[in-house]
């Protein structure tokens, strides 16, 4: 993961209070991580940081649009993404990430990574079901979907199914109590 260099904080050197700090995120991003859901991103992330004497909160934000596929027709589509998430890290005598909003890390630590952070902020803000725009207005003109209006049973009744044997119809005369 050496092009994610630039996503650490080197807080030690940072004065108390807030600092704010930008990124821009593409496709190179999430090669690092081997994620390949997203054909193209254009995402930024603001992070502003507030350090204070004894722990230091993480306000992350994204803003952007993601390509990826439609989960009904297969076509690709950007998708915008908005998220925050918030993170307060504490110091203690050992490393622990158990919770979700509070991360714990070593007395002697200088530095902190948040490119994990901006990765799972930038996945979890995609929608569970990706549907494309124009299957949703009822304009979505794909080639799967003229396909599909090609093979398309013909609704109409075949000569076959007009006629019907005389027999059968006895029978049905039953079923709904005519006597003729």
């Amino acid at each position: 993961m050496k092009g994610l260099k630039h996503f650490i904080i080197p807080f030690i050197g940072l004065k108390e209070g807030n600092h704010s700090f930008q990124y821009q995120i593409d496709n190179k991003f999430f090669e690092e991580f081997q994620y390949d859901e997203f054909n193209e991103a254009d995402i930024s992330v603001d992070v502003n940081f507030t350090k204070k004497n004894t722990l230091l909160e993480l306000m992350f934000s994204i803003n952007g649009t993601v390509n990826i596929p439609c989960d009904v027709t297969g076509e690709y589509y950007n998708q915008s993404i908005i998220g925050d998430y918030k993170l307060v890290v504490k110091f203690g005598p050992e490393f622990n990430d158990d919770n979700d909003e509070i991360l714990i890390i070593p007395y002697d630590t200088y530095q902190i990574n948040v490119a994990q952070y901006i990765y799972e902020l930038a996945v979890l803000s995609v929608p569970t079901k990706r549907i494309h725009p124009n299957v949703l207005n009822g304009t979505m003109k794909s080639e799967s979907l003229k396909k599909l209006k090609e093979l398309e049973v013909n609704k109409e009744k075949t000569v076959e199914e007009q006629s019907t044997d005389p027999r059968w119809d006895k029978l049905k005369d039953l079923l709904t109590g005519k006597n003729t």
